[in-house]
């Protein structure tokens, strides 16, 4: 049987354990380091960059992300023989362009620069960790405290996302080798060159306080451009409407679907690209300038419409909304949130101005994405040599409506003139490349019965609407609808 021990037992221990404490606690406390100034210094900046790590991390996911939204998005403007082709091109695209971007193209944009026009060094992320473990922070081309191989992600979710668009504007017809090509070139060399002219400290544009911030014309103009030349050599869609009658979309829930993922997947892109968590209020107004941009242009878009046809008109809405995401981009950073409303207002009109241009001139875009990328991404870029903030610019020079003189906005013109030449001088290029090698276009007979039955053998309805079906429909067609415009097969 276990004896009770007496109280002031219990007592007597803790007494004699205070007092041996007492004794040695001092030795104990000196013998470790005491904190200094040093070492809070370095701990603090290894908890800033574990913080922006995550951050810029999950904002690349997000725009990754946006592949989902283009995906949908194209697969409900596109007729329904066209849907399983506009899926897999764009899922492909970002198995292609991380591979190129890995290899190439992010040594070629933030590479050591030679004379600001393309970088050197860098490929196939050569820089590996040192001996000790430590790995190496930003690029040479670039300042960012984060690792190399978390900048490279989040920049190679912004080439996919440059190479992407032309998918949608080339949707139908493209032969699928020539994606593949136009795709690995874009994301190589092409998209590349310009990310290292605006976004690389040595790079020309960069050098001049060229302002950028997300890509309005590093991503979208480049993209939309490339979209454009693409669309005009190609030739239009076999058996498409009349010029100004654009063919139905085949599901405007997927589109919608893809839109909504589109704006959610910028709040990645434009908050992203702060590429640091250490200035909260910047972030809180790029995210602030990128919904209210979104929103006008949405409500401008449909309203502009509804004036002409009477019609609220549910594409011509999604499309503002993407207008206006696209032009806020690149100012977002540099103006105030009334700025945001008008950019976003303007872009909303444009978008669907642009449509009935590329209508007139006999160019065929299923999904609008000149207009939106191409014409938005351009207008964003010059808003900042409008509408600039003197105390946000990098220069801390205001825009030419806000008292500045054209010092900002001139430099803004030049960027965007620079850009788009180059651009669309290397997509004639390539794309007259993959046409005199006869992979532009598609074969004739995929023309005659639909690009998903000939090259992949799908629908993407096949309980509903078979490969049959389609074929039968589409011999029907031939027979019955002339097409418009003369088609080159090459």
């Amino acid at each position: 049987m276990n004896k009770r021990i007496p109280p002031w037992h219990r007592l007597l221990a803790l007494a004699i354990a205070s007092m041996i404490f007492a004794v040695f606690a001092p030795t104990i406390v000196q013998a470790a380091d005491a904190p200094t100034v040093q070492s809070l210094s370095e701990t603090t900046t290894k908890l800033q960059i574990s913080i922006d790590t995550i951050w810029v991390l999950s904002t690349g996911f997000l725009v990754f992300f946006m592949q989902t939204g283009f995906a949908m998005l194209e697969a409900g403007l596109n007729r329904q023989r066209d849907v399983v082709n506009a899926l897999l091109e764009n899922f492909i695209n970002a198995a292609v362009t991380i591979l190129v971007w890995w290899g190439i193209g992010f040594g070629l944009a933030f590479g050591t620069s030679a004379g600001g026009l393309i970088g050197i060094d860098t490929f196939f992320l050569s820089q590996l960790p040192g001996a000790d473990g430590s790995y190496t922070l930003g690029a040479p081309g670039s300042t960012a405290a984060i690792n190399t191989y978390t900048l490279f992600f989040f920049q190679f979710a912004f080439t996919a996302t440059a190479t992407t668009i032309a998918t949608g504007s080339m949707a139908g017809r493209t032969d699928f080798i020539g994606d593949l090509i136009y795709s690995a070139i874009m994301g190589a060399i092409a998209y590349p060159i310009v990310v290292h002219w605006v976004w690389n400290s040595g790079g020309w544009l960069s050098k001049l306080s060229y302002h950028d911030f997300a890509g309005s014309s590093v991503v979208h103009t480049v993209g939309g451009l490339t979209a454009l030349v693409g669309a005009y050599l190609l030739g239009p869609r076999p058996n498409r409407p009349a010029w100004g009658t654009l063919p139905p979309a085949h599901n405007l829930g997927l589109a919608t679907l893809g839109t909504m993922i589109l704006w959610f997947g910028w709040y990645g892109f434009n908050p992203g690209s702060t590429l640091s968590t250490g200035n909260t209020g910047l972030i809180g107004l790029v995210t602030v300038n990128t919904t209210l941009s979104a929103g006008a242009a949405a409500l401008s878009a449909i309203i502009f419409q509804y004036t002409r046809t009477g019609k609220w008109n549910l594409v011509y809405s999604l499309n503002g909304s993407l207008a206006g995401l696209v032009a806020i981009t690149a100012p977002c950073a540099y103006v105030a949130p009334w700025a945001s409303v008008l950019i976003g207002l303007t872009g909303g009109i444009l978008v669907t101005l642009g449509v009935d241009l590329i209508e007139s001139l006999h160019i065929d875009d299923p999904v609008g994405a000149f207009a939106v990328h191409g014409i938005n991404g351009m207008m964003g870029t010059l808003s900042v040599g409008f509408l600039g903030q003197a105390e946000l610019t990098l220069n801390k020079k205001p825009g030419l409506f806000l008292g500045g003189g054209f010092d900002l906005l001139g430099i803004q013109i030049l960027g965007v003139v620079a850009i788009a030449v180059f651009t669309v001088g290397f997509s004639f290029l390539m794309f007259g490349g993959l046409k005199a090698l006869r992979h532009l276009r598609v074969n004739p007979e995929a023309d005659r019965i639909g690009i998903d039955a000939y090259e992949h053998g799908a629908s993407v309805w096949p309980d509903v609407y078979a490969i049959e079906q389609v074929i039968a429909e589409e011999d029907k067609n031939q027979t019955n609808t002339p097409e418009v415009g003369a088609l080159d097969h090459e």
